[in-house]
């Protein structure tokens, strides 16, 4: 009789660790569900990324040169300024074109709201002395030009609107800058920028992008990978701006 209950018992404990790995394996989800809820979280938190935190830029200019070189994809941190301390002197920001909100430019802050900039022969002067020239700012024209036909080697003096900034490309000789079109107002600027994720040296022969693409795309991916990696600036990767 007891070893009736002991049979009885074993077989009760068998089915309930049956119906145990029965929940568990309809619990269990398929593999692809799990890559896919993976990918679809990963996907979100990097628009979230995009929209409120960081933003992708390609420079196409060689107005900062040659701090930033045409070529450079660089990161933009949209939060240094709603959280930190406001922008100063030397800081390269993106903003909103003041004469066309639409185009996204990029330059170095020279002067802050208030100070009074002068450009003498080239040479720059915020608040009446020679303001510090960034280590990769550079001219390239040894011409002079008079103040009475351009702005660009003889500027002001000059006042900064409050709310302003006065900013400057590095390659001064070859930028349109605060110097020509004026001030950028603080809600203009998107944010600082932080480093240079990827660069690649342009090419005149590079193929054009047109619609319908579908011939465009099949000759970038040909072009790309007959000038890899001759064309990337490997010294440049995740280089801080």
């Amino acid at each position: 009789m007891d070893q009736d209950f002991l049979i009885q018992d074993i077989k009760q404990a068998e089915s309930h660790r049956q119906a145990r790995n029965i929940l568990k394996q309809k619990d269990r989800k398929p593999l692809w569900r799990e890559y896919a809820e993976t990918a679809a979280i990963a996907l979100v938190a990097a628009i979230l990324l995009r929209i409120f935190v960081v933003s992708a830029y390609r420079v196409n200019s060689t107005s900062m040169e040659d701090s930033l070189m045409m070529g450079d994809y660089i990161f933009v941190n949209k939060l240094t300024y709603e959280y930190g301390s406001g922008p100063k002197i030397g800081d390269i920001i993106v903003f909103a074109y003041p004469n066309n909100p639409n185009k996204d430019y990029i330059k170095r802050i020279a002067a802050l709201p208030g100070q009074t900039v002068q450009v003498a022969d080239k040479v720059l002067y915020v608040d009446g002395e020679v303001a510090a020239i960034p280590t990769h700012a550079k001219n390239i024209d040894k011409r002079i030009i008079p103040g009475d036909l351009s702005f660009r080697d003889n500027f002001g003096p000059y006042q900064v609107p409050p709310e302003h900034y006065f900013v400057l490309g590095d390659n001064r000789d070859d930028s349109r800058d605060s110097r020509f079109w004026g001030c950028v107002p603080v809600e203009n600027i998107k944010g600082k920028a932080v480093f240079v994720y990827f660069s690649w040296q342009p090419n005149e022969g590079a193929p054009g992008w047109s619609f319908p693409y579908v011939i465009d795309a099949v000759l970038w991916i040909g072009h790309f990978v007959v000038n890899f990696p001759s064309s990337i600036r490997w010294d440049r990767l995740v280089m801080p701006i």
